[in-house]
């Protein structure tokens, strides 16, 4: 493996070991709310307080001690101590890349502790629950406000950019990811097609195993600080 940039897509997996329920595994959110109900701008519309209180909880989750783990770390770990450049993209909504260290982080799906104003655009921290009566602090709309996340239907964020490094990356690895959602699940054959070497990181085999070069099966949390020592000591030598 070279010094060429490594492109990391990291998915639900990689937070389920948090104790972050997934949307589509056994007892997962989706399993209580369809997906319509609580995932697209429609399901906004009909029951916007349904969808406001639906992220409230999982924010209450995210901040009533839910801990990043060994996985999180080895990635901030990667992210200073790689001679070169390390671009981690998630399409999880929580903030434990950034509490494991990686300071940059590509939210493709959006942030739950962000919110914006469907109004006047103005986006903003979230750390209590949201309401339907709330008004906007910037432009004092009541009922403007929703969370940051990209719903079904919507155009995930930074494309271009996530775009623009995949097409510059020696090594892609992708941690936790079921391999069936898009267009996160093409971004492993945009990596080969620019020549890198592809590494699926799963609890199982994803849908689209048969496009990694590699694969290691098992907890991200065992799996990733081996991988993360394995590309340290390739680019720096045996004292990692």
């Amino acid at each position: 493996m070279s010094l060429r940039p490594i492109v990391i897509l990291t998915g639900a997996g990689i937070s389920a070991e948090s104790g972050i329920q997934t949307f589509r595994g056994a007892g997962g959110l989706w399993n209580d709310h369809r997906i319509e109900d609580v995932a697209t701008p429609e399901g906004f519309r009909r029951n916007p307080a349904l969808v406001q209180e639906f992220y409230n909880r999982r924010r209450r989750e995210l901040l009533g001690g839910v801990e990043p783990h060994a996985a999180h770390t080895a990635l901030g770990r990667l992210k200073d101590e790689y001679p070169g450049e390390v671009t981690v993209v998630t399409q999880n909504i929580d903030n434990l890349h950034e509490r494991g260290g990686v300071t940059e982080v590509i939210h493709m799906h959006g942030e739950l502790l962000r919110g914006f104003c469907m109004v006047c655009g103005e986006r903003f921290d979230v750390r209590a629950d949201i309401s339907v009566s709330d008004a906007c602090g910037s432009c004092g709309r009541v009922g403007a406000l929703r969370p940051d996340i990209v719903w079904f239907g919507e155009l995930p964020y930074r494309m271009p950019d996530i775009h623009e490094k995949l097409d510059r990356c020696g090594i892609f690895i992708a941690i936790g990811t079921s391999g069936n959602v898009y267009p996160a699940a093409g971004f492993v054959g945009r990596a080969r097609a620019a020549g890198a070497h592809t590494i699926e990181v799963n609890l199982e085999p994803s849908e689209t195993q048969n496009a990694f070069s590699e694969h290691r099966y098992g907890k991200a949390g065992d799996l990733v600080p081996v991988l993360v020592r394995e590309l340290l000591t390739e680019a720096l030598g045996p004292s990692v």
